[in-house]
């Protein structure tokens, strides 16, 4: 269990993010097509999973805004924007934000999603939403940066990330 703020409240998850070096535990997701997303799909490639609570929050929408603009600068490398909206609402907010360079997930059929990752909010306002949290994966499957967010409303750390990627 992690303890993380929202505006300043203490917030609790369900466990822990996977260390670094560590190997990433495999996933299934749903895509905006309701089509499903597999980690071996992704396999020899790296992955930034970009996961937060909701895209009808500022601070969300903005951290897939900057991934989906990292994004389109990378090479072998794809970044999955994962909360539990659903599918329809994360495609609505792609096609109307123009996010092209980004794959939405839902993680509304994956609660084991939550659990492996640990960024299942367990209290507070949020309870049952996913912890702001970013997880890179290297091409070999092992974990190469993770972040738990320490304040829900603020955003990851964009730099970090793209040091790790380098």
């Amino acid at each position: 269990m992690e303890t993380i703020k929202f505006k300043g409240t203490p917030v609790h998850t369900y466990g822990t993010l996977p260390s670094t070096g560590s190997e990433a535990p495999c996933f299934k997701l749903t895509r905006s097509d309701l089509s499903e997303l597999y980690c071996h799909d992704l396999k020899g490639k790296r992955i930034v999973l970009n996961i937060f609570p909701s895209l009808d929050t500022s601070v969300c929408a903005t951290s897939v805004r900057k991934f989906n603009e990292m994004a389109s600068r990378l090479e072998n490398t794809v970044v999955v924007a994962i909360s539990k909206d659903l599918p329809f609402a994360q495609a609505r907010f792609c096609t109307t934000e123009g996010i092209d360079h980004v794959i939405a997930a839902s993680a509304f059929r994956s609660p084991e999603f939550s659990k492996n990752y640990g960024v299942e909010m367990v209290d507070g306002p949020l309870a049952g939403l996913l912890a702001r949290a970013v997880v890179v994966i290297g091409e070999d499957g092992k974990i190469i940066y993770e972040e738990l967010v320490p304040e829900i409303t603020h955003e990851p750390d964009y730099d970090a990330v793209m040091k790790a990627l380098k």
